[in-house]
This record gives C-alpha cells, structure tokens and sequence, in this order.
C-alpha cells in the first residue's frame, strides 16, 4: 500500500498542528513546502515570495515538494504531508499560463489515493507574516483544490472541525479502513 498522505485544503484550518499532533504520535510528517519556502526566502531577503515573484516561489515549492517526495522514500511507515505537489502545480495553472512538467504532473501521483481535506474555517484563521492572504483568498485556494486533487485522480475525505486530537484520531481510524 501507498503510505504517503497529503493533508491538504484551506489555508489556516489547522494543517499544521494537525501534521504536529501527527508527529507528537511518532509519525513521520513533512511540514508544507510553501511555508518553508517563504521562510527561507524572508530570512535571506530573498524575492520568491508569493506576493513578490509568484512564479519564482512555485517554482521553489515545485522542486522542495519533488525532494521531499525522494526523501521519504526510505520510510516505511504513514507519512503525512502537509500539502502535496499537486498543491503547487494547480497554483502554478491558476497563477500562470505555464503548463506544469510531464515529470512534475507523473511524480504528483506518487501520494496514497486518499487525500485528506482541511475544509475552511473562518473562527481559526489567522493572517501572519508568512500567511499574507486573506479569508476570501483561502477559500478560493480551497476550491482550486477540491478541483484539482481529483483531476488528478485523488479521492478527498473532509477531516471534520474537531479538536486536534479527534482529527488526528479521524485520520488514523481512516488509514485502518484503507489498509482492509
């Protein structure tokens, strides 16, 4: 079975913390690549950013998102992503008129078939330097998504507005369904 899990959806639903209690769990987790990308980008005063240069940041994303891929291929147990390549590749379609790589479009379907969704949730979202977007913004990513994870042949399960440790529980009771 595939064992690599993409937890994506609405920016600011609680990815995040959730890929945290994951790990607290002793699951191997893969912080989001956009958030690290910005990160780095802010510390050494670079422009691939995405309210800056939004090709360039995608473009980042794109390459982190494909070595993070390679990297957890020594791991044999669930590994959670927080946001998978199709994330970036639907964003660089909306954001650009580049069509993604043949290579990038095939190594998008390296993830387990079912995607868990973060769905919007207005009274958690917070706005802070790396996350510059607003409400409205994130729930039109969250739509691109619902879209573009099953063009690609993914399946979404909606992870419920539950405390963290029933999402994490929500998940886990998933995978024992996935692995009969």
């Amino acid at each position: 079975m595939n064992h690599f899990f993409v937890i994506s959806g609405c920016s600011g639903g609680g990815k995040s913390t959730l890929l945290a209690e994951l790990g607290l769990r002793g699951f191997t987790v893969v912080e989001e690549p956009g958030r690290r990308v910005v990160a780095t980008e802010m510390k050494n005063g670079g422009v691939a950013l995405p309210w800056i240069d939004m090709s360039a940041f995608l473009h980042r994303v794109i390459r982190l998102a494909l070595d993070d891929l390679n990297t957890a291929q020594s791991s044999s147990g669930p590994v959670f992503f927080d946001r998978g390549l199709v994330d970036a590749l639907s964003a660089l379609s909306s954001f650009s008129k580049e069509k993604p790589d043949a290579i990038w479009v095939s190594k998008a379907r390296a993830y387990h078939r079912c995607v868990f969704m973060i769905p919007p949730w207005p009274e958690i979202y917070v706005q802070d330097s790396e996350r510059r977007h607003d409400f409205k913004q994130a729930l039109s990513e969250y739509e691109r998504l619902t879209e573009a994870y099953p063009a690609y042949g993914y399946d979404l399960r909606t992870v419920p507005k539950l405390t963290v440790t029933q999402r994490a529980d929500f998940i886990l009771g998933q995978l024992d369904g996935l692995n009969k």
